[in-house]
Formats: C-alpha cells, sequence, structure tokens
C-alpha cells in the first residue's frame, strides 16, 4: 500500500492568478504532485521515480513555455524588469534542480520521498502564490 501524506495541496482561490491558461496548468501540475505524493513511498522503483520526474520536468518545461510566451507577449520584461528577472530565474532553477534529482536516481541514488515532495510542493506554491500572481496581476490589468 502506497503511503499517504497530509501535505497534500489544496487548490483553492489563493493559487489563482486570474489567467486562465496558467491557472488550468498550475491544476495539472498540482494534481501532478498530489497523484505523485499519494503513490510514491521509500521503495518506489527507480523505473517509477525516474517516469515521475521525467514527466514532471517535461509538464513544467511546457508550463514554463506558457508562462514565458505570455511575459514575452505582454512586454513584462520592460515594464517590470526585476519581477520578470526573478520569474525566468527561478524557471531555470527549479529546471537545474529537477534535472539534478533525475541524474541522482539514473546514477541508482535513491531520493528520501519526503525530500522530493517536500521540495515539488513548496516550490510550486512558493512559486504560484509570489511571483506568477505578480505576473497574474501585470496581465489581467493590461
Amino acid at each position: 500500500m502506497a503511503a499517504t501524506d497530509a501535505r497534500l495541496i489544496n487548490w483553492d482561490d489563493n493559487l489563482t492568478t486570474g489567467v486562465a491558461d496558467m491557472d488550468e496548468q498550475h491544476r495539472i501540475l498540482v494534481n501532478t504532485l498530489n497523484e505523485a505524493n499519494l503513490s510514491l513511498t521509500d521503495e518506489t522503483s527507480f523505473e517509477v521515480l525516474e517516469q515521475i520526474t521525467r514527466d514532471l520536468l517535461s509538464y513544467a518545461l511546457y508550463h514554463f513555455e506558457t508562462e514565458e510566451q505570455l511575459m514575452q507577449d505582454s512586454n513584462y520584461a520592460e515594464a517590470r524588469p526585476q519581477e520578470a528577472e526573478t520569474h525566468l530565474q527561478q524557471h531555470r532553477s527549479f529546471s537545474a534542480k529537477v534535472v539534478e534529482v533525475r541524474n541522482q536516481i539514473k546514477a541508482g541514488n535513491r531520493i528520501p520521498r519526503d525530500d522530493l515532495l517536500s521540495f515539488l510542493n513548496n516550490w510550486l506554491v512558493n512559486h504560484i502564490l509570489n511571483t506568477d500572481k505578480k505576473l497574474g496581476a501585470f496581465l489581467t490589468s493590461r
């Protein structure tokens, strides 16, 4: 039986940005993380861990492309250069961390379930609340 964790992300209005594409993709990311939270154990096979992190990275990159296209289309970097730079840096940092985790898994190093899920959950919630909401407010104000 898979271990369950009370740290599931509860989707609510606090996580909405007001931008339909972003919010829909955030919901998918939240659902993906919640599913991983329910299915992963410390004994999960390396193949399953590799699959989960590959799928997560793939969808996150797709999502980042969407946000970055919205930023480009709205001239966000010109209007809010520091916010835009921080946003892009967070995307790059997250991607690099997931690639690092994937490389550790491929090398046969077990990543503790709670460490992985804590990082993913905290990063996503903090990114939405502190970075994506700024972009959403900018986009909806235009």
